[in-house]
């Protein structure tokens, strides 16, 4: 297999199609990590998209200091919390209209669907929300950790803080979740 530093170095070489790769090899990590931090799979895909666009232009910046998907995340997770600003701006907004018109604006979310929870196990469910109610930093580092596998030093470095913060925000986000797991699944079983 051709090494992620080869890829680049044939890109920024001039060979476009290396780049190509580069995306084939990291998209589904990159999007399932980002649908676990941000909760929508369209928003997901637009963060995603978004990432690899910049990557591609800011490729000669890449040093090669940490692992092209650490860097590659660092640049998602920023365009992530760019595009959390503009929907909170956007929520603002659609809240202002609804008090204008005094109509609710439709909402064009697959996830509103009825269909929807049918295509996800009740489990899934249950874990997604518990996700969701951490907090982004709590969140973020622990989908880094037990679903993309990331070190604690690779964590530190794409999210920028130090590594005692690292272990300290997985170590919370553990017991949050679990807590809040067993909320959640306490009156079903």
């Amino acid at each position: 297999m051709v090494t992620d530093q080869t890829l680049i170095d044939e890109c920024l070489a001039g060979q476009r199609e290396s780049f190509g790769i580069l995306v084939e090899r990291y998209q589904h990590r990159l999007f399932n990590s980002l649908l676990h931090v941000i909760g929508s799979a369209e928003d997901a895909q637009d963060v995603a998209q978004e990432a690899f666009t910049h990557a591609f232009q800011k490729l000669a910046s890449f040093k090669g200091q940490a692992a092209f998907y650490s860097w590659l995340f660092r640049i998602a997770f920023n365009a992530a919390v760019s595009a959390k600003r503009k929907t909170r701006r956007m929520t603002a907004s659609v809240e202002a209209r609804r008090e204008e018109s005094g109509l609710d604006p439709m909402d064009d979310d697959p996830a509103s669907e009825p269909s929807y929870a049918m295509h996800i196990s009740d489990r899934q469910r249950i874990v997604r929300k518990a996700l969701s109610e951490l907090s982004v930093e709590f969140r973020t580092a622990l989908v880094l950790k037990e679903i993309d596998g990331m070190s604690y030093e690779e964590i530190a470095g794409v999210v920028d803080v130090p590594l005692g913060t690292v272990r300290s925000r997985i170590h919370r986000a553990r017991i949050e979740l679990r807590v809040t797991l067993s909320l959640l699944l306490s009156p079903e079983e």
